[in-house]
């Protein structure tokens, strides 16, 4: 079975396509800055001993036309996968909200559609997005099966006193306000690796997710019973430019004395705020060279990121009564052995204990950081959301 999956964010489109259930990855792809005279677009052919890697700027002005970029690639003469469309069995769709109404992956109907458009107001950089993505697929694959996957369906096992806010009962039974929590297909990748790795299928872990957006969860075994990020993806943690945790008085006192219109606000906590409002930069690297230059205000914001960070770690660890591993995933999470440090530092009470020669290594796969007498696990886990909608695909489809 041939398995396209398509994780599609508000200007960009990765792709990876699988052969299930072997698992083997045919190739994988990523077009940036979608709507922009810049577009740029990489493809990796992972056919053969050596991949082979294809690079070009080109404009491409929405997601349509980049869908329809990545068809050409993949029925190529030369360096393409398939001779025609119906030899796609099945595309996986990344959706990022799929509100109270999915728990799992699901096959694409009409009624589905209908589900997701309502849930545009509940993510409108992503979901509005991801629905174009699905109807240009059903034009592009027509014989393939549409399948979607949520970045919410893995937090649906949260209990109610952990996604229930605290305001009338109304708001959540009508208005289904409530926290949702994101980056699902991710924690539910990673933390099933961690478990397998360790033997253990009863794990208690806290997967923390760090990339522009970052989140952590709350794990026992194999089901998430607390996150960070909420009804929208700007609370708890940190971010590229997302605020995380904010007293909503600020928010109150920014409409009512700053002369802030709410779409204002919504702007500053998004897309002006977290390492961008504190550094100027998104780009960990660039803090880092300002960092090792001397500057206090990157020193300051990597305080503040990783103390947010093991603030809620503490908190997970009460609500699991302990925890067997921390799982560091995405960009960050995966390549910033500093920050990495910064975030274990001073936990020995907590049965902490990195190993700072270990953490500086980097190789391929899951990797331990921790020190022999640490009773917690420390543990590097690339993901892999691709992967994981091929896998929820193939799983749905053959239940």
């Amino acid at each position: 079975m041939n398995i396209l999956v398509i994780n599609s964010g508000s200007s960009s489109l990765k792709y990876q396509l699988f052969k299930m259930p072997v698992e083997e990855p045919l190739c994988v792809g990523l077009i940036e800055r979608i709507g922009e005279p810049n577009a740029f677009i990489r493809h990796k052919d992972l056919r053969g001993e050596q991949p082979k890697i294809m690079e070009r700027d080109i404009l491409i002005s929405n997601h349509e036309e980049g869908l329809h970029h990545i068809v050409a690639m993949l029925r190529d003469p030369e360096t393409g996968m398939i001779s025609k469309p119906e030899e796609i069995d099945v595309v996986g769709h990344r959706v990022v909200h799929g509100g109270e109404y999915f728990s799992g992956a699901v096959v694409i109907n009409e009624e589905v559609k209908e589900d997701i458009r309502e849930l545009f107001s509940l993510a409108p950089l992503h979901n509005p997005v991801n629905y174009q993505c699905i109807e240009f697929a059903e034009k592009d694959f027509p014989a393939a099966k549409q399948v979607a996957v949520f970045d919410t369906a893995f937090h649906h096992t949260m209990p109610e006193k952990a996604f229930l806010y605290a305001i009338p009962e109304y708001y959540h039974s009508e208005k289904k306000i409530r926290a949702y929590g994101f980056h699902g297909t991710s924690h539910r990748y990673v933390s099933k690796i961690a478990m397998d790795w360790l033997g253990k299928p009863d794990a208690k872990i806290i997967s923390i997710h760090l990339g522009n957006g970052c989140s952590i969860a709350a794990i026992d075994s194999g089901k998430s019973v607390d996150t960070s990020m909420g009804f929208g993806p700007v609370s708890g943690l940190i971010m590229g430019t997302r605020s995380g945790d904010i007293d909503p008085s600020v928010i109150f006192h920014l409409l009512q004395h700053e002369d802030k219109t709410p779409e204002e606000v919504h702007n500053l906590l998004n897309k002006e705020s977290g390492l961008l409002g504190l550094t100027g930069s998104v780009d960990m690297r660039d803090i880092r060279k300002a960092l090792e230059s001397g500057d206090q205000d990157a020193e300051l914001a990597m305080e503040m990121y990783a103390y947010r960070i093991k603030k809620y770690i503490g908190a997970y660890i009460a609500v699991l009564n302990g925890v067997d591993a921390l799982l560091f995933t995405a960009g960050v999470g995966e390549n910033d052995f500093r920050m990495r440090a910064r975030i274990c530092h001073n936990m020995e009470y907590l049965q902490i204990h990195i190993d700072n020669e270990k953490n500086k290594i980097f190789r391929e796969g899951i990797r331990e950081i921790n020190m022999p007498e640490s009773q917690v696990k420390l543990l590097v886990v690339p993901t892999n959301e691709e992967l994981e909608i091929a896998r929820e695909c193939f799983e749905l489809l053959h239940q």
